[in-house]
């Protein structure tokens, strides 16, 4: 190896290394390896930003804007109406709500498609009187199985698809990815319906659904104020910060009829007041000793005490990689901005009850706050929140759902017959959303994902570099290596195992944008055609089901499902070897070498 080439793969290696880590955000890791590889010279200054400009970074951010038309539409709430009612049988159930997932996400990205089922799949859980965790992780991997059979269906076929370009000077068409990416999926769904939920431990499968993931009634106390009190006067604004040092969270007061809850903080304490406060056994006595309340005695519904015409309590998950990640309830200043209160964490299905203001969030982490219902509702989206309430079935939805689907049929239409480009028509059907008033101006650059498009403007260059120093042929030539006296039908093989197994571990797009040039260097070594390689990585990019860390859909039930890390290979090992043994075959019959 030259220098060049022990840079760009040092960079590489440290880049995956970051990526498996996971405490650097994977945007910033990407960007951080890109600004390197300038400094180095392995990318030229001019072409440092190219990947922001690339087709597939474009078409990526138009297409999530897209989906989002399609979800506000009601399209998804037309669909779901009809799925809501308790399932007697577990295999019809897990059946009915993978295989709606499963067609969604060939036209909604993945992520999304998931983020608007789940809490329909929560509710009809508690319904069914069933553990959620049945339900939730053949709904994840569903969601990742339906992107497989369209181009817009996940971020690596799109990548796949303008790589090609590069290649051959055309891309795969919309439905080029179909013949083998339905038959994985209606094969991947059918095993999950009919016996893969049933590698999920029997301890989650036996955890009943709740009507709420965090039951805080043992926590919600009421504290009367006496006469003599020297809270007298004293505002809930002041209090706040005295109950903040014991662990304690003042949710609310009551004074006579009236319920004093969210936002009126510079309320004054007065004598028999009512003071509702959220705290452990032992944070109680030390708050009620430091302030010399008394325990209001004989209490026995404390949650309805957290609501008013007004104001609700609502759980919401953590969206991995949002806005909330790596942060504490503190420095987010939602208490101060908003009168929004966080009551409780649970982390993996386990409360955490102590210190909840420090507690830095992780993707999946559901919260229990309460706050004014337009509060709640303003913030959570912009924080990456997704609240797992029963859905309401928009108002007009028929309308808006045939405007929608007339938009993005007449894109897709476009695309097939060659009146523009994907990008173009796209983009296009995007603004035609927005002048609709489908997706508001104002939620437009809130819908793009963009951490994953600067993931893309990053490793794009990053892999071109990697190419340019001969990096590709290297690990091409190592991969042949190993496979020597082996047949191209089994180098395909261990390029889809390889690429798997990258993406257990690291973002999909990145393992796409990694492995599409070397794949074509190895096709182009063994002399074959380089399109059943490009599909073997699109397959085995978007196949991520052995760990929580690999897809954003894992990471997003796992606190709802309280599933641990382990869990996921269960029944993901069995999937995977099972696409495997069908996509390999598929690619060699559609995409001859």
């Amino acid at each position: 190896m030259n220098q060049e080439q022990i840079a760009v793969f040092s960079i590489l290696a440290g880049i995956l290394a970051l990526f498996a880590w996971g405490r650097i955000r994977y945007d910033v890791v990407a960007f951080m390896g890109l600004i390197l590889t300038v400094l180095l010279g392995l990318v030229p200054a001019q072409d440092a930003f190219s990947g922001f400009s690339h087709p597939a970074t474009i078409t990526v951010a138009v297409v999530l804007i897209l989906s989002r038309g399609l979800a506000n539409s009601g399209v998804v709430d037309l669909i779901v109406k009809y799925v809501m009612f308790t399932v007697k049988h577990v295999s019809l159930h897990v059946a009915m709500l993978s295989g709606i997932s499963a067609v969604l996400s060939t036209m909604i990205n993945n992520v999304g498609a998931l983020a608007l089922l789940m809490p329909v799949g929560i509710e009809s859980s508690a319904k069914a009187k069933r553990s959620p965790a049945i339900i939730l992780m053949p709904m994840s991997f569903a969601s990742m199985l339906g992107g497989l059979v369209t181009l817009i269906g996940t971020p690596p076929n799109i990548i796949i698809a303008n790589f090609r370009t590069n290649v051959i000077g055309e891309p795969f068409a919309m439905f080029d990815f179909s013949p083998v990416g339905g038959v994985v999926a209606v094969a991947g769904v059918a095993f999950i319906s009919l016996g893969g939920w049933r590698m999920i431990p029997k301890k989650r499968r036996a955890q009943v659904a709740e009507d709420e993931l965090i039951a805080i009634d043992d926590y919600i106390t009421e504290i009367c104020v006496p006469k003599d009190s020297e809270l007298i006067g004293v505002s809930l604004r002041e209090l706040d910060q005295r109950a903040e040092k014991l662990d304690v969270e003042i949710v609310g007061m009551i004074r006579g009829k009236r319920r004093i809850l969210a936002a009126l903080r510079h309320e004054e304490i007065n004598s028999g007041d009512i003071l509702i406060v959220e705290a452990g056994p032992q944070e109680l006595d030390k708050f009620v000793t430091d302030t010399k309340l008394e325990l209001v005695p004989g209490v026995k519904e404390k949650a309805p005490l957290l609501r008013s015409i007004d104001t609700t309590v609502m759980e919401f998950v953590v969206q991995s990689r949002s806005r909330m990640e790596g942060r504490t309830f503190t420095s987010l200043r939602l208490k101060m901005r908003y009168g929004i209160h966080l009551l409780a964490v649970s982390r993996q299905g386990t409360p955490i009850r102590k210190r909840l203001p420090k507690v830095q969030f992780r993707g999946g982490d559901i919260l229990l706050l309460q706050g004014d219902s337009e509060s709640l509702a303003e913030v959570v989206s912009p924080l990456g929140c997704l609240p797992l309430a029963k859905r309401r079935l928009s108002l007009g939805a028929g309308k808006k759902a045939g405007l929608a689907v007339g938009v993005f049929v007449a894109a897709i239409v476009a695309a097939t017959m060659g009146l523009a480009s994907l990008q173009i028509a796209f983009s296009a059907a995007a603004i035609a959303m927005v002048i609709l008033n489908i997706v508001p101006v104002r939620d437009v650059y809130d819908e793009i994902d963009w951490p994953v498009v600067v993931l893309l403007g990053a490793m794009i260059p990053i892999g071109g570099a990697l190419e340019s120093t001969g990096g590709t042929q290297l690990i091409a030539e190592s991969i042949l290596g190993l496979g020597a006296s082996l047949p191209p039908a089994f180098i395909l093989a261990l390029i889809l195992i390889v690429t798997m197994t990258l993406s257990d571990v690291m973002n999909n797009a990145a393992t796409a944008v990694v492995m599409a040039p070397v794949a074509v260097s190895i096709a182009g070594q063994l002399g074959v055609n380089v399109d059943p390689f490009l599909m073997a990585v699109a397959v085995g990019a978007s196949c991520a089901f052995l760990t929580p860390i690999g897809h954003q859909n894992n990471t997003l039930i796992m606190g709802p499902a309280g599933y641990k890390f382990g869990d996921y290979w269960r029944m993901g090992l069995p999937l995977e070897i099972l696409i495997i043994a069908i996509s390999v075959p598929m690619i060699l019959v559609v995409w001859p070498l």
